[in-house]
């Protein structure tokens, strides 16, 4: 986000093989979510200890603000920047909350949203089943992003998925 600079380093203190790693975002799927974190730093090690997140690096400005970072989750990368409110980039927290989920799919999801709240998410909807086949949740991390985190439990036609919509609030029917 910050104006280039050669003063810039990369910095990983969690892991220094990263630093040698190439950075090639021709490997990036097609669309990859770049999260702007009140503390860019703080948001990968929860990432690390909530999802398993990998750290792939860091490009630190002299000030020691992430200017970029990558992390992988399963086989999807999450960039990160810390906030530049000159720059019109803030967080979440800043504008009091989010519009986006970000969607994670896990082999258990009960395990991974348990992990996340002990590292100090917050739960938003608890996990359960959903009528369009998988086991559910979603939780709010420290840093203001939202998460939806699911296993799939089994494969359904769109048909079965319309007939099992529940219907809603103040409805008798499932809606078309």
């Amino acid at each position: 986000m910050a104006k280039a600079s050669s003063k810039a380093k990369s910095t990983d203190k969690a892991d220094p093989s990263a630093a040698k790693q190439k950075w090639d975002s021709s490997k990036l799927h097609t669309v990859t979510p770049h999260l702007v974190c009140s503390s860019a730093a703080k948001a990968i090690e929860f990432y690390k200890e909530a999802f398993g997140a990998k750290e792939v690096m860091r490009l630190a400005g002299p000030d020691g603000s992430l200017w970029h970072a990558c992390v992988t989750i399963g086989d999807s990368a999450v960039m990160l920047v810390d906030e530049f409110p000159g720059m019109g980039s803030v967080g979440p927290k800043a504008l009091k909350g989010t519009p986006v989920t970000i969607h994670l799919n896990v082999p258990d999801v009960d395990g991974v949203v348990e992990q996340a709240v002990a590292t100090g998410a917050k739960v938003i909807m608890p996990v359960g089943d959903m009528f369009w086949g998988d086991r559910y949740g979603i939780v709010e991390d420290p840093f203001g992003h939202k998460w939806s985190v699911a296993t799939h439990l089994r494969a359904m036609t769109v048909d079965e998925i319309k007939a099992a919509m529940p219907a809603p609030a103040g409805c008798d029917e499932p809606a078309a």
